[in-house]
């Protein structure tokens, strides 16, 4: 097939229009039109269904879509490789993360990767949706599970629990509770739990539900639930590495937790040679130790 075809062939679907692909392509309609029904001839195929709200593909139009997506993703990986082999940091940097670990471990700390490599453009990505990395619908992911995806390269970074905390403020007025049945006498904060989140933080809150919780307010990603507790609403189930370093929160029934939750690191095997991966994970374990750092110090 023709690669010139196939190339405009797929800023059509993309676009769902004729003229809008001629304007990104920079071509008049007629000339994307005629290259089109050229690459219909050549396959003995109508790609399109037309009408006049645009264009609308065909099963088999389908078909050869999804094919130039995957061409397209695989092109911007060799692209990637070919700019990682100069020796400087620079360019864009997909990260995926959970929103939880993205807005309140990760951002906070991005302006000093920045200082770094200057030249370098993050773009985080967060959701509970895991992201197909050797299609490249992202550069690098931290995650807490281990990776299940084939082809990728995966390192444990550090283990997380879920623990309670409270306000000061919120433990001033409604006290402070002695043992897990006191969980009944406060409201508790935590994730739905419908909603998606790891097994161990869904058994701590079905645990705590057992103990006749009269009032909850349930949020559906853990920034939602530290502001809440910040805030005084009640208890909250957060993962320890949200409340590090914060005097606005403090730690209640510290028996109470659940169990160790790894975190990991995962990119495509062809990016092993990456500068910017490199970067990235050299900049997140280096991080990592000097949390630990501080925490012996405090701890000392």
């Amino acid at each position: 097939m023709d690669w010139d075809k196939l190339r405009i062939f797929h800023a059509v679907a993309d676009a769902g229009s004729l003229t809008h692909a001629g304007d990104i392509l920079h071509l008049s309609q007629s000339a994307v039109s005629r290259q089109v029904r050229a690459l219909e001839d050549s396959l003995s195929t109508t790609l399109f269904h037309r009408h006049a709200r645009g264009l609308i593909l065909t099963e088999q139009g389908e078909l050869l879509f999804d094919a130039t997506v995957a061409m397209n993703k695989r092109l911007d990986a060799a692209a990637a490789r070919i700019r990682d082999s100069e020796e400087e940091v620079f360019g864009e940097l997909r990260v995926t993360t959970t929103i939880g670990f993205g807005s309140l471990w990760l951002a906070p700390r991005l302006s000093k990767l920045y200082d770094l490599y200057p030249d370098l453009t993050i773009d985080l990505m967060l959701e509970e949706k895991v992201l197909d990395l050797p299609m490249r619908e992202a550069d690098v992911a931290i995650r807490m599970k281990e990776p299940s995806q084939a082809d990728l390269v995966r390192k444990r970074l550090m283990n997380i629990r879920m623990r309670l905390y409270a306000s000061p403020d919120y433990i001033a007025k409604n006290g402070t509770p002695e043992r897990i049945e006191d969980i009944s006498d406060h409201r508790l904060i935590c994730q739905n739990p419908r909603s998606a989140q790891v097994a161990s933080g869904l058994a701590l809150v079905q645990r705590l539900m057992t103990y006749n919780v009269s009032s909850m307010l349930t949020v559906n990603n853990y920034f939602g639930v530290l502001q809440s507790v910040i805030h005084g609403l009640g208890i909250g189930m957060l993962p320890d590495y949200s409340t590090q370093e914060l005097d606005s929160v403090v730690r209640v029934l510290p028996d109470v937790e659940s169990v160790e939750v790894p975190v990991y690191l995962a990119y495509p095997e062809e990016l092993r040679q990456s500068k910017r991966i490199a970067a990235f994970r050299d900049f997140v374990e280096a991080e990592i130790l000097a949390t630990r750092r501080r925490q012996r110090d405090q701890d000392a």
